[in-house]
């Protein structure tokens, strides 16, 4: 079995309904939870689990622990769900110590995938996009399943390894131009799906933050550090330490991802804050440590927006509220607003395209019970008649969007439901 119990979600459900009034939510919410986690996980002979990444025969590092989190929220009373999730994390743990730089994976070796690509492939490879997030989410994954079950067999050998093979990767990132060997060329494509310079990107000055290929949305970064994807480094680096001191008793990996978390929170104050001649103090979305900075946010997380969900800012705080009204106005070059919806959209996909992920986001930062209400009224009513959430629809027709079917909005949307019912992280 690879789904939730029925009574504890049955339960869950009832929350919901209470909470939002809304029987149609509910029952979306109810829908989801059943099916989505069942549709994408296999459980493996050898225990883990392989999660799909939507209709790709591949699994993503990122997604498939994005997709779990309101999972997490409800596995602390189902013994069963626990172990499909402590299978995903172990699973996605030896991937990373297969290709530390990979962002998505076969579930054997096939050999399957963007074979064409100008990069240091392995047949586990699907495809090797370097993102700085790929290796953030299942560390915050074991992090949370160590705390929420207090199981012993969450942490175990694999853990250790891979984040040995991440704290080395982000400190090489740290000055990609002298220390990396790291090239990604894809040929005959979009130019978000390659980097220039014969496959190192553009030039960067070291800053402290580590450097990243590719965005969340896997399009190549502008400026090479991505502000929130350090952000969510330098937190899951704090997780690392607790888990090193407090279980796998290594001072030595604790005292590693401490040094690297400072310095990598140094470089965001230093880089990655802009003053706004509207605004006030906001955090940019990318820099080049050389004076260039972008400021905008993606509706992929971890996200600007998203820095209350991945830890990095409280949700009150002057500096994030600031950066918050920004990327919610037409300063942020993907918010659309239309005759249905308004939100963050992507240079991922068509213009005037709301991403679900994105008004999902939204709600779970807020400090506002009617805004999460609102938002979840929004997300119901523009699923075009499918009753699913989309990777991004029109803002003014909601029958026009981008897949059909997106378990990682789908999740999304049960994570904000269960926030509005009280139930978070």
């Amino acid at each position: 079995m690879t789904g939730i119990d029925a009574d504890v979600l049955a339960r869950a459900a009832e929350e919901v309904r209470r909470a939002t009034g809304d029987q149609v939510i509910a029952d979306m919410f109810q829908r989801s939870m059943a099916d989505n986690l069942p549709a994408v996980a296999e459980r493996r002979p050898d225990g883990t689990t392989f999660v799909l990444t939507g209709d790709i025969p591949a699994m993503w590092l990122r997604d498939s622990a994005a997709q779990l989190r309101p999972y997490l929220v409800l596995c602390g009373d189902d013994p069963g769900l626990q172990d499909v999730l402590i299978g995903v994390l172990h699973r996605q743990l030896e991937y990373i110590v297969i290709d530390p730089y990979a962002n998505a994976f076969n579930r054997e070796a096939t050999g399957e995938g963007h074979t064409t690509d100008e990069t240091e492939m392995s047949p586990w490879v699907w495809e090797r996009k370097y993102e700085i997030d790929s290796l953030c989410y299942p560390l915050e994954l074991a992090y949370r399943l160590w705390r929420i079950t207090g199981r012993e067999d969450v942490i175990d050998d694999r853990f250790r390894a891979a984040a040995d093979a991440i704290l080395e990767l982000w400190t090489v990132e740290l000055d990609h131009e002298a220390r990396s060997a790291y090239r990604f060329q894809r040929h005959d494509e979009e130019p978000t799906d390659t980097l220039v310079r014969e496959g190192r990107g553009r030039l960067t000055t070291p800053t402290g933050m580590s450097w990243s290929a590719f965005r969340p949305s896997d399009d190549a970064t502008e400026h090479g550090f991505n502000v929130p994807g350090n952000m969510f480094a330098s937190v899951v680096l704090g997780y690392v330490q607790a888990i090193a001191s407090e279980v796998l008793r290594d001072e030595s990996l604790a005292a590693r991802a401490k040094e690297l978390k400072a310095g990598i929170d140094e470089g965001i104050a230093l880089y990655g804050v802009v003053e706004h001649p509207t605004f006030g103090r906001v955090y940019a979305y990318e820099v080049d440590g050389a004076g260039e900075r972008l400021l905008m946010d993606d509706a992929n997380m971890p996200s600007l927006l998203s820095l209350p969900m991945t830890g990095f800012a409280a949700a009150d705080d002057p500096t994030y509220l600031a950066t918050r009204s920004l990327l919610l106005s037409p300063e942020n070059p993907y918010y659309y607003s239309g005759t249905h919806a308004s939100g963050i959209g992507s240079p991922h996909t068509p213009l005037s395209h709301v991403w679900p992920i994105a008004l999902a986001v939204q709600g779970l930062t807020s400090t506002s019970a009617e805004e999460r209400q609102q938002l979840l009224e929004l997300l119901r009513d523009t699923t075009g008649g499918t009753g699913q959430m989309h990777e991004s629809f029109h803002c003014d027709d909601p029958t026009v969007f981008t897949r059909e079917w997106f378990s990682w909005a789908n999740a999304m949307f049960c994570e904000l439901a269960l926030a509005h019912a009280g139930r978070t992280l």
